[in-house]
């Protein structure tokens, strides 16, 4: 069994590897080619371009990296049964049991590496590429109204909240723009801090550059202009709860974000109570995102059952890539549908992979049992 399991592993990998490998390949080229188109612009040279299309391609290996081991599988699953090695190992002992879990061995490392390329080196890359966009445009603004983030806290006073409003990002991540709104228990408003530039430390704390404080009084409605209190401070300090990783979930794409930092980001704003159900959403499909290898492996485990005259190894690598589209577009659709009519997350991102895995474990079943 040591020698099947090598044999299959080491022709499954190298397929898998060759795939990708191909698809990376038309990737890089197709995100080269986009970025030549902005060589006319001033300071944006070729080695930017080439910088560019590379940092992407972490991201398009975990996109297309279930496609792969589909795609990888079943070539390599069709070549046996077409050459009748795999007609041999079943005649040898290699039961339909058996196989599939050898292949679920290895669709477990699949996913374990995909995991890994997601929950690590996906998130750096894409943030360095969207402060590389920020750092070459001048800052990234943040569309006409900017990001709002919200936070409660105790003072003296009591409960207070505050509501922050960032224009924007420069290219080394520091804040653009920032506007802080603080409002008592009763919701009158307190104060406003306005600030050109604003870093926020390991602490929590934030440090805002030429800085613009305006404070009401405490006490009820509309106060006269003589009441109100203006101060400039070139550097202020400001504490507050909102962490690093909180403020660049919240001014950074999803792509940038890990599973671990958008459910802290989704948990935080549950607590805010703000919508959260886009990022639980994101969650969920980072999360399982790299079972689609496990469900994609199984599916192309009934391939490797179907005799060789019923179709040649190019029409059988063909239909796994409609099947691999079909799985991506399903997964998109859900995504959609299931934010517009407000269904569960986690039910929303399981619900392809479930029924892929269905769809290829009742084929095996079939194919087993009948032909």
């Amino acid at each position: 069994m040591k020698t099947v399991r090598r044999m299959l592993y080491r022709d499954i990998g190298s397929s898998v590897a060759f795939v990708a490998v191909a698809f990376l390949a038309l990737s890089y080229f197709i995100d080269f080619v986009d970025e030549l188109q902005k060589l006319n612009r001033p300071g944006y040279t070729l080695l930017r371009a080439v910088v560019s299309a590379s940092i992407e391609l972490p991201g398009n290996l975990y996109e297309l990296m279930p496609i792969a081991v589909l795609i990888g599988t079943i070539y390599a699953l069709s070549r046996l049964a077409q050459s009748s090695e795999f007609t041999i190992l079943r005649t040898g002992g290699l039961s339909p049991g058996r196989a599939l879990r050898l292949l679920t061995v290895l669709a477990l490392l699949f996913s374990a590496f995909t995991f890994a390329i997601g929950e690590y080196v996906m998130p750096f890359t894409e943030r360095q590429m969207e402060l590389m966009r920020a750092d070459f445009a001048g800052g990234r603004k943040l569309g006409r109204t900017g990001a709002w983030l919200k936070e409660r806290r105790m003072t003296e006073q009591g409960e207070h909240s505050f509501s922050v409003n960032v224009s924007g990002i420069d290219g080394k991540g520091n804040l653009q723009g920032v506007r802080i709104f603080e409002f008592d228990a009763q919701g009158r408003h307190l104060s406003r801090i306005r600030a050109s530039y604003g870093v926020v430390g390991t602490d929590g704390s934030w440090t805002l550059s030429d800085a613009e404080i305006t404070t009401w009084p405490a006490q009820g409605g509309r106060a006269d202009d003589t009441e109100v209190a203006h101060r400039v401070e070139p550097t202020l300090r400001w504490p507050s709860t909102l962490s690093a990783s909180v403020v660049s979930a919240a001014v950074l794409p999803l792509n940038t974000m890990s599973a671990a930092e958008l459910w802290r980001y989704s948990r935080h704003l549950s607590h805010q109570e703000q919508a959260a159900q886009r990022y639980q959403l994101r969650f969920w499909k980072k999360a399982l995102y790299p079972l689609a290898c496990i469900v994609l492996t199984a599916l192309a485990l009934p391939f490797a059952y179907l005799h060789a005259r019923g179709g040649g190894i190019s029409l059988k690598v063909f239909g796994g890539i409609m099947l691999g589209i079909s799985f991506v577009l399903l997964n998109n659709v859900a995504g959609h549908i299931g934010m517009l009519r407000g269904w569960t997350p986690w039910v929303v991102a399981a619900a392809p992979s479930l029924i892929f895995l269905l769809m290829s474990l009742a084929a095996f079943a079939w194919l087993v049992r009948y032909r």
